[in-house]
């Protein structure tokens, strides 16, 4: 009898050990989960995206690119999706493949325009967290002679 309570004392401490070691909500360890590989942002002077007050929601939102430039820009349907984590930037994982148009939107000097992005076919339904979108968008200024950078909104899903 004394051997099967102490069986079963190192079968509770066991449990309680490795329920101590599962991963939060807002871990990396053992997921797809990648670190952001954006690390020059938001550099092209006098061209920015913000996110448009009152449309986020779990699965999109609109924003706004403002071109204070002399600078012609073109910007496509293409994004990515980036959860804060820890203090850093982490890739979100995406819930299936697909593919994006191959469209590209003239963006010209001292144009303001809005873009509505749907990510539910993409990533699902976000989790609350603080998120950014990252587009990229080109310095364009002849067929094959343009600049790439990286633009950034953030956003917050309470």
């Amino acid at each position: 009898m004394k051997r099967y309570f102490c069986l079963l004392f190192c079968i509770a401490m066991s449990l309680i050990l490795l329920s101590g070691c599962g991963s939060s909500n807002n871990s990396t360890e053992g997921t797809d989960w990648e670190p952001t590989l954006y690390e020059t942002i938001n550099n092209l002077d006098g061209v920015e995206m913000i996110v448009k007050e009152g449309t986020v929601s779990t699965t999109g939102l609109t924003v706004i690119f403002e071109n204070n430039s002399v600078k012609e820009c073109i910007y496509g349907e293409y994004f990515v999706l980036e959860k804060k984590m820890e203090g850093r930037w982490y890739q979100i994982p995406v819930a299936q493949e697909g593919d994006f148009d191959d469209i590209g939107y003239e963006l010209a000097s001292s144009d303001v325009r809005e873009w509505t992005i749907d990510w539910n076919w993409l990533y699902g339904g976000l989790d609350t967290g603080d998120y950014r979108i990252v587009k990229d968008i080109l310095d364009f200024r002849k067929a094959g002679d343009f600049d790439k950078y990286y633009l950034t909104a953030e956003f917050t899903i309470d």
